[in-house]
């Protein structure tokens, strides 16, 4: 007979809790913002890629 994996069992757990939990805060932050997705600022990351351009 096969030998339970535990520690695939406990990893499965953890990653199953980390996405409820993630889940939970972006609709959290759905229901506190009321403005649309579209007129949220940009990124950091663009402003990074633009800044290293003009070097």
């Amino acid at each position: 007979m096969a030998k339970p994996n535990y520690a695939f069992e406990k990893r499965q757990k953890e990653i199953a809790k980390r996405k409820k939990k993630e889940e939970k805060r972006l609709q959290k932050a759905g229901v506190n913002d009321s403005k649309p997705q579209d007129v949220q600022p940009t990124s950091g990351n663009d402003d990074k890629a633009a800044t290293t351009g003009n070097t």
